[in-house]
């Protein structure tokens, strides 16, 4: 049997996306998610927990979101889970796990900018080529959405 590795997450942003450019001229914008469980306890007592997930979004779709990716908007995030090892300045093994985006959706809630919608890897809505390995990703519609 295959495997999955798949996320689906709805938060908001911590604050405004980074976005910088590789030696190779290719896009990257970094991304602080904040996802949110709130319950209330055996006494009756509202609780909160917040979980902060790191989100890696490539090449024109980082570069076209990028004045619409600011502190406190909502948004959609499909990806898949990735880690990276790299070795510190002490020579230490470092080891960080984030989210590859595939797909961003703008939400309403939260934040500035004025564009909502669902857009793909190259940033247009519709069908996307996506990355020279990578099939075409049909656009989101409400249907796959599971809330």
């Amino acid at each position: 049997m295959g495997s999955v590795n798949k996320v689906i997450l709805v938060g908001n942003l911590g604050r405004d996306a980074e976005l910088r450019t590789t030696a190779g001229g290719t896009a990257v914008s970094t991304l602080n998610l904040a996802t949110t469980e709130v319950w209330n306890d055996k006494q009756g007592q509202r609780q909160e927990k917040t979980e902060w997930h790191r989100i890696v979004l490539w090449g024109k779709q980082a570069e076209s979101l990028q004045e619409y990716l600011v502190k406190g908007k909502q948004i959609y995030v499909e990806g898949r889970l990735q880690t990276r090892q790299w070795d510190d300045k002490d020579g230490n093994k470092r080891y960080t796990t984030e989210i590859k985006a595939d797909r961003i959706t703008l939400l309403g809630g939260g934040g500035g900018g004025g564009r909502s919608g669902a857009t793909d890897r190259s940033g247009s809505s519709g069908h996307s080529g996506g990355g020279p390995d990578e099939p075409p990703m049909e656009p989101i519609t409400d249907d796959d959405i599971p809330f």
